[in-house]
């Protein structure tokens, strides 16, 4: 039976090693906005979930979110909510919907979309007729939404 259980685990923990991201046009949204099932089919670091909220290269989440336990960052915003204690009162699932989408959740929020690849105006059609060509790459990948998600479940109180 312990042989069962432990080829069983491996399995999993295989199978989750080696799982594809989710296309960003392929994300499963619930009624109210929670993505369920993980991007990257990988847990998040919440380490790396840090570096990505205070990045101005990547998701600079503090440019309109304050965060207390991150005081040491400059230049928090207070555009959006404060997000002390947001793991506490947000699933893991609210919080990955919201990072993907926001739009699904709250429909007329100036949060960008960090998972999202159509469905927009090009950036540059309206002003220079210079858009990007080809496909745009979404702000986040998979993974780094499941870091910053892994960090913000830290954020308790």
């Amino acid at each position: 039976m312990k042989r069962i259980i432990t080829a069983s685990a491996f399995t999993v923990a295989a199978t989750l090693a080696f799982a594809e991201d989710v296309a960003p046009d392929n994300v499963v949204f619930s009624e109210y906005g929670e993505v369920e099932a993980s991007l990257s089919g990988q847990a998040g670091d919440p380490a790396a979930g840090l570096q990505i909220m205070v990045s101005r290269g990547k998701g600079n989440c503090i440019a309109c979110h304050q965060v207390t336990a991150l005081q040491e960052y400059p230049f928090h915003g207070d555009v959006g909510p404060i997000l002390d204690g947001v793991g506490g009162y947000r699933t893991a699932e609210e919080l990955r919907g919201i990072l993907a989408n926001p739009k699904m959740t709250f429909e007329g929020t100036i949060m960008p979309a960090f998972y999202r690849t159509s469905g927009f105006n090009r950036p540059g059609n309206a002003f220079t007729g210079k858009a990007a060509e080809g496909e745009l790459a979404p702000l986040l990948t998979a993974q780094e939404i499941e870091d910053v998600v892994a960090y913000l479940q830290t954020l308790q109180d």
